[in-house]
């Protein structure tokens, strides 16, 4: 089996390289990853419309089943596409736009006493927390090194909140990516199918892929089930290659349900997958109890900033004081459920 998937990986390769010799191997690897991802969904697809002479009776009879079928199919690659395209938010980019801002800032300030933006545009750096409670826009811009300080407890070194990779200042909830070889606000993981990280600019584009493939998942192992449980006669192989499909769907089901459930999750308590499993690894996380949450906003509020998160809006979280830590640990009232506390 190893031999097969090695001869196969290599045909890939040097098919890819013959078709876009201008890339480099890691994109060509990528391009490929694509191009598989993409033709299995075809593949499971196309075989239920191949052999299953129902659906396609019922596409005479009902074209709406399978337009809405094939518009979920459509939707999730869509949307697969636009995840692994998009940017997670790199530490560089906020750091690059608030240098700018601050040096246009004083030169604009020195020239005509005037407020200037950076060269990004709409793009708005903003401070939550006690510590640093503050937005970059309509105030006076500070360096990035200053404005990551502030977001650590005081007293702290510089050198711990450095990325010894990149030579940045990393803000908390901050991790250096080594595939990616970059610092990514609010790291989660890197994801080898999307071949980027997911981090905070595209965490809930990610969930909503998940969401996406799940249901595209259920829906055509519910029509393999229909397709083996017909009194039809037909071919043993067709049956037999259905029942492998279905095998495989069953498995993929399971581990995107998890998947889904988990980052689910993860959005209700604000957290990342990284600060969940890496919590007794990294220094501002260690000394919290497992079941408060830091950075929890409540689960209404954790919802509204997951899913209306803007772009061109950089949250940085300041880590959290011990009075809103000793706020967090108290134990729920009614009022917190009907409220939505969490954390």
């Amino acid at each position: 089996m190893a031999t097969v998937v090695g001869v196969c990986r290599s045909f890939r390769d040097r098919a890819l390289s013959r078709c876009f010799p201008c890339l480099s191997d890691a994109r060509r690897s990528l391009l490929g990853l694509k191009v598989t991802l993409v033709m299995l969904h075809l593949i499971f697809v196309g075989t239920l419309f191949l052999f299953d002479d129902d659906l396609i009776d019922k596409t005479r009879k009902e074209p709406w089943y399978t337009a809405l079928y094939l518009s979920l199919l459509f939707a999730t690659l869509v949307q697969y596409f636009i995840t692994s395209s998009s940017s997670p938010g790199y530490v560089v980019d906020v750091m690059r736009a608030v240098n700018e801002t601050n040096v246009i800032y004083q030169k604009s300030s020195v020239a005509s006493k005037q407020p200037a933006s950076s060269k990004n545009g709409s793009l708005i750096v903003s401070v939550e927390g006690s510590q640093s409670g503050r937005s970059l826009q309509g105030s006076i811009p500070s360096s990035w090194t200053k404005l990551v300080m502030e977001m650590y407890p005081p007293g702290t070194s510089i050198r711990s909140c450095t990325c010894s990779y990149c030579n940045v200042e990393q803000p908390p909830r901050a991790k250096h990516c080594h595939d990616c070889d970059k610092c990514v606000i609010q790291f989660d993981h890197h994801c080898v199918w999307l071949g980027t990280c997911v981090g905070r600019d595209n965490h809930c584009k990610f969930w909503w892929y998940i969401c996406e493939e799940t249901a595209l998942c259920l829906w055509t192992g519910s029509l393999y089930i229909s397709f083996l449980k017909a009194n039809i006669s037909r071919a043993w192989w067709k049956d037999a290659i259905m029942i492998l499909f279905l095998v495989a769907l069953s498995i993929s089901l399971l581990f995107l349900l998890l998947l889904l459930l988990f980052h689910s999750y993860l959005v209700l308590t604000n957290q990342t997958t990284y600060e969940l499993v890496r919590r007794r690894r990294i220094p501002y996380l260690r000394r919290i109890p497992e079941r408060v949450f830091p950075f929890s906003k409540g689960v209404c509020r954790n919802l509204r900033e997951f899913c209306c998160a803007r772009s061109s809006i950089y949250s940085l979280e300041s880590l959290p004081s011990p009075q809103e830590l000793e706020e967090k640990s108290r134990p729920y009232t009614c009022l917190d459920v009907l409220t939505c506390r969490c954390g």
